[in-house]
């Protein structure tokens, strides 16, 4: 599917950091939320956040689960959600083949094929890294 959405997805980290004040990318988290830009998320996305930010392995005060709840709720509104497509199955296989991706790095990629089956070439990551190999995406650092 060609990529003309001008929609950008979100990734988790930008939802983390937009609930947390105390961190330093709190602002351009907060700024890209509360922007005019056409952004979404995919469910995955939200299962991640609410992994990392109830996770006391992971953050120093957990949410609670309903703290968790709350701030996806506020933040739903003002993002659209991808659709799980079955295609993206096959789509995540052939990437995975074509980069060489092995281990845990298949959940980013399930993003990126999920992106790409809904034609979406955008991401918004504080975690370059994880995306930038990946040529059939723009990377941006709010």
């Amino acid at each position: 599917m060609p990529i003309a959405d001008e929609r950008s997805l979100v990734d988790a980290d930008i939802l983390v950091y937009a609930a947390s004040p105390a961190l330093a990318q709190y602002q351009a988290s907060r700024g890209l939320l509360e922007s005019e830009a056409k952004l979404c998320v995919s469910p995955q996305v939200f299962a991640e956040f609410y992994s990392v930010v109830t996770n006391p392995r992971r953050v120093t005060a957990p949410f609670t689960p309903a703290e968790a709840r709350a701030f996806i709720a506020a933040v739903l509104p003002r993002l659209d959600v991808l659709p799980m497509l079955a295609a993206v199955v096959p789509r995540w296989a052939e990437l995975a083949e074509k980069h060489g991706v092995t281990g845990a790095d298949v959940f980013d990629l399930q993003l990126v094929a999920t992106m790409l089956e809904n034609g979406v070439g955008r991401i918004y990551t504080f975690n370059r890294d994880d995306f930038d190999r990946f040529g059939e995406l723009e990377v941006i650092t709010p």
